[in-house]
């Protein structure tokens, strides 16, 4: 697989520092405000809750590779979904701490280690659906943000076709802009459906779509 070079393959986009206006709107979210009220690590817990009340994705017994988990919010709501009888197994560069009912595995996932060891948690086993909320760190250039938000979509496909089983599900966040109408029909290829989710717990101004692929043809 091609390496991830120097874009973080984190679900948690880097904030400029000293910017007080994002940090007064963010601790004035209402989504910030619930989760910390029903315990979730990130207010991207609520955008998984509303796409899969919608299309039903974590089924009981599944299983879910999470990529890009940390801090681990939307493993949070994969584990309790899929139950104990399902498999979750989530990779971050970045720590995570333990998420109950997940596999955690800290590294690159395109480097063989930690694909490697991504397999050997899942017992070689396909999965039944891929997870990516990844983000780069952003810089506010569109011109450097967007092709390294795409680059780790791109990625992410790569990975989820290793690892679905036929007719499996993908979910990923993509940024709207150069390359994402390439990457939607790149989706559609190998998917028998794809759909474009806007949960609420998404900014209105934020170019960030999540797109869903159903029925993956292996």
């Amino acid at each position: 697989m091609t390496r991830a070079r120097n874009s973080r393959q984190s679900g948690q986009g880097k904030k400029s520092a000293g910017d007080s206006s994002w940090m007064k709107e963010h601790f004035d979210d209402v989504w910030v405000k619930r989760r910390w009220a029903d315990g979730y690590r990130s207010r991207a817990s609520y955008k998984l809750i509303e796409i899969d009340d919608r299309d039903r994705l974590l089924k009981k017994g599944a299983g879910v590779v999470d990529l890009g988990a940390a801090p681990g919010g939307w493993s949070q709501v994969a584990a309790a979904r899929v139950g104990s009888s399902g498999r979750v197994v989530a990779t971050d560069i970045l720590e995570m701490d333990p998420v109950g009912g997940v596999d955690f595995i800290q590294g690159d996932f395109t480097e063989e280690a930690t694909l490697h060891a991504m397999l050997e948690a899942l017992d070689g086993q396909p999965v039944d659906l891929v997870l990516s909320d990844m983000a780069p760190n952003m810089s506010g250039q569109a011109a450097i943000d967007q092709p390294g938000a795409m680059y780790l979509v791109e990625l992410a496909l790569d990975m989820a076709q290793q690892v679905l089983s036929p007719g499996g599900d993908f979910l990923a966040k993509v940024f709207q802009g150069e390359g994402f109408d390439d990457y939607l029909a790149e989706l559609r290829r190998h998917f028998d459906k794809v759909q474009t989710r806007k949960p609420e717990a998404s900014r209105p101004r934020s170019r960030e779509v999540y797109l869903l692929g159903r029925g993956f043809r292996a």
